[in-house]
């Protein structure tokens, strides 16, 4: 058992310092990391823009195939929880827009042939608003919509 740990213990190290000398050596940058970023749509100021610079286009279709889980009234908007889950076939993303956030496209995954349609995260919430959560398979964009109630000190959003 502790030659498994061991060796395990030694496969990770060596992982680390393969990573840590591809940086030192300039062979691994973070722009090569971030370089299909879609800045345009996450600096959007409506959905359909957001949705037009990330996906080419703002025509949604409604699915109940898609769930949004998140609260009902979220206490501190600065960490609200979301699910989004389905089972459409061929999912190529799953993107989380904040109706009346700023900017409101928050989070955007663009997933691989054979992903399971799931993705989990946190989000900042300004006000009281729709999330809208955006499945894009075989080319086309599906969505489904719930409201998240915002309070301020607990008092009602």
């Amino acid at each position: 058992m502790n030659s498994l740990k061991r060796r395990t213990f030694l496969k990770g190290t060596a992982a680390i310092s393969s990573v840590g000398f591809a940086l030192g050596a300039g062979l691994l940058t973070p722009r090569m990391v971030l370089a299909a970023w879609p800045q345009s749509a996450f600096e959007s100021k409506s959905v359909d823009d957001a949705l037009n610079n990330l996906a080419g286009s703002a025509d949604l279709s409604t699915n109940e195939q898609i769930q949004i889980r998140a609260p009902d009234i979220a206490e501190n908007g600065n960490v609200v929880p979301i699910t989004v889950e389905t089972n459409i076939a061929n999912i190529e993303s799953i993107s989380i827009l904040t109706e009346k956030n700023t900017s409101p496209l928050t989070a955007s995954f663009v997933l691989g042939a054979g992903a399971e349609g799931f993705v989990a995260t946190r989000m900042k919430m300004g006000k009281t608003s729709d999330v809208i959560a955006v499945v894009k398979a075989d080319g086309k964009l599906h969505s489904t919509r719930k409201e998240v109630k915002v309070t301020i000190g607990g008092c009602g959003g």
